[in-house]
């Protein structure tokens, strides 16, 4: 925050190496990070502008508590509009009371309200190595996985009531030979992979400098208004008593720091550590992207739920582990660790589970017992816990999306360029007005779950090219976002690409190449459509809001079913110079021999395809164009 009129500022470090900010005699001590000098660019590296994340993150170590010396305090400087540091831990005041007066009360709210078993999770998640636990995100994978990595945990259950000392995840003494705690063994068949996750959870991914610097007690120390009230009393444990509405988790009653100065709530360390290794592994096994991001906020929201963290706390760790991945990722001396890890994981997987490139992606989302088989259920899930209580105050900065932030989709997009990935993150972002997600370089915005599901708008046109050979993601995707902005899509190269979504987009569409699937009737926006080589197909009777356009040398394939209307109906006028119609019969509501279905429908119509295709062996189609559409009469072979 700038400082106020008339006071002047003056800095001094005290004993813990903590930078100190008096605004004047008036306002007495307050506690840095020294926002107040960064934001008013009082020093050279201020007035110059501090460097991009990627560029800085191995600052984040423990002698760095500033913004001006510590990335990871930067990008998390939204905490400092609403909490100012005391120059204690139990001396910090409030700048934002709705939002944090909201924030205790959610998790009085949900400590209060919690069941046994979720206190029995809580602690499960608490105690089990963070890493390991996000291999749970794997699905039908995850089995496999802890097997080639040799992975192993202790802690496995929750007691039913508080457990007599502290416990800590460590090596079973009957796991076999060479395991290993966390993603796994580094020797083993999946050794690449556990390496990345270390690595992008090394020594430069830790919460503690943030946690020294902002000082935001836990949450079961605090009261409503985020104050410390120290009670005189202590519990049966010999804990102090706190006045707060917060109950921790029982099985957790042990597991809690007693040295309150150094037990910082924001950010969430536990949050931080799910996310970087869900990232890590998101970024070895994309087939389950989604499924591990969802896993990763799951698990951190059994830090609120467990009574250890508050919704802030849990934003935090998020933000900065976004960034620390990208970062790790990005960071060259990784490069060629995280592509021999992508190639040992997609090796392994596809030769342990019996399929390829092509069909890990179905096996990887074949279980219907997987916890995050619902697509719609994970978007439900995450959506709320982007933001929890933080209110929108109504601005309207456009998104810039952190340097290097791309590399996070470079396995699940890998088919777009760099800078493309780089407008996906984009146009899926939140918006502004959030505090805490505006901070430097607002790492906050971004939404990788949605970003998983292609461009949410596209703002300028679109060039997409998929290469069936090169397998995998590269062959066949889905964007399942729905689509807005003034440009349009060119679809390219071998490979499939389906739209599911609701579209809006205004630019037109052209198939070039290829097959391009719609999946809702909406798929093709709102502009006029060309097909001039390659395959539309419509899963689904499809709408274009346009006119229609196919040339010779490609293909339109439509579902018939009897009983209804067109399978394509085209708001302006249809050109057909050539091409192939291909048509199925739908397998629910077949029409029948010796009826006449339509086909398509257009104010007007002018041309006709070369041929008419039908997928039956006892049916053909004899097509009937006219002015304004095409049918086709089913007669028997």
């Amino acid at each position: 925050m700038p400082s106020s009129a008339g006071h002047t500022t003056a800095t001094a470090v005290d004993r813990r190496g903590f930078l100190r900010t008096s605004l004047g005699a008036s306002a007495g001590l307050v506690a840095a990070p020294a926002f107040v000098t960064w934001l008013g660019a009082a020093d050279a590296k201020a007035a110059s502008g501090p460097a991009a994340f990627v560029d800085d993150y191995r600052s984040n170590v423990v002698a760095n508590q500033t913004p001006e010396t510590n990335a990871v305090v930067r990008i998390l400087g939204g905490m400092a509009e609403v909490w100012k540091t005391g120059d204690a831990w139990d001396t910090g005041s409030v700048l934002d009371r709705e939002v944090l007066r909201a924030n205790m009360r959610y998790c009085a709210r949900l400590t209060q309200s919690r069941t046994e078993a979720q206190a029995k999770e809580a602690f499960l998640y608490d105690r089990q190595h963070q890493s390991y636990a996000m291999i749970g995100g794997l699905g039908p994978l995850a089995g496999p996985y802890r097997e080639g990595a040799k992975a192993v945990t202790s802690v496995t259950g929750a007691p039913d009531g508080t457990p007599p000392g502290k416990i800590s995840d460590t090596l079973p003494a009957d796991a076999p030979a060479g395991s290993a705690l966390g993603a796994g063994s580094h020797d083993s068949d999946l050794g690449r992979v556990a390496e990345l996750v270390d690595t992008v959870r090394g020594p430069f991914a830790s919460g503690n400098p943030a946690k020294f610097a902002f000082q935001y007690p836990r949450p079961w120390r605090m009261n409503e208004d985020s104050e410390v009230v120290d009670t005189g009393r202590r519990d049966a444990l010999g804990y102090p008593v706190y006045d707060s509405e917060v109950v921790v988790a029982p099985q957790l009653l042990r597991q809690r720091s007693e040295n309150a100065q150094e037990d910082g709530g924001f950010p969430s360390g536990h949050t931080n550590a799910f996310h970087l290794a869900a990232l890590a592994f998101a970024y070895a096994v994309p087939e389950r992207f989604q499924e591990l991001v969802t896993r990763a906020f799951e698990l951190s929201h059994t830090r609120i739920t467990a009574g250890m963290h508050s919704t802030v706390d849990v934003i935090g760790g998020r933000i900065m582990a976004t960034a620390l991945a990208a970062a790790a990722l990005a960071d060259p001396a990784n490069a060629e660790l995280k592509t021999a890890a992508r190639a040992q994981a997609l090796s392994y997987l596809t030769r342990r589970t019996g399929t390829t490139a092509d069909t890990l992606y179905a096996y990887a989302h074949s279980d219907a017992a997987d916890p995050y088989a619902d697509r719609g259920a994970n978007a439900r899930a995450v959506g709320p816990r982007m933001t929890y209580v933080l209110p929108r105050r109504g601005r309207k900065d456009p998104l810039t999306v952190p340097k290097g932030a791309e590399v996070l989709l470079e396995t699940r997009l890998p088919y777009l360029s760099a800078e493309q990935r780089r407008e996906v993150l984009r146009t899926t972002g939140l918006p502004s007005g959030y505090v805490l997600l505006d901070g430097f370089e607002q790492w906050g915005r971004l939404d990788l779950f949605t970003a998983a599901d292609g461009y949410g708008a596209f703002d300028r046109d679109v060039t997409v090219t998929l290469d069936a050979a090169a397998g995998g993601f590269h062959a066949a995707d889905g964007w399942r976002n729905d689509i807005e902005g003034d440009g349009g899509l060119a679809k390219r190269g071998t490979g499939t690409l389906t739209l599911t979504g609701r579209n809006r987009y205004r630019g037109g569409t052209v198939v070039e190449a290829g097959t391009l699937v719609a999946a809702s009737p909406e798929a093709l926006g709102l502009g006029d459509v060309r097909v001039t080589g390659g395959t539309l197909r419509a899963d689904r009777v499809l709408r274009v809001r346009g006119s229609y356009v196919q040339e010779r040398a490609s293909r339109l394939e439509l579902t018939l079913r009897g009983d209804h209307g067109p399978a394509l109906t085209v708001s302006r006028r249809v050109l057909l110079d050539g091409g192939v119609l291909a048509l199925r019969l739908d397998a629910g509501r077949p029409p029948v021999a010796g009826t006449t279905v339509p086909v398509l429908s257009a104010p007007g119509l002018r041309g006709r395809f070369d041929r008419v295709e039908l997928d039956s062996d006892t049916l053909r189609a004899v097509p009937v164009h006219t002015a304004d559409g095409v049918s086709v009469r089913l007669v028997r072979r």
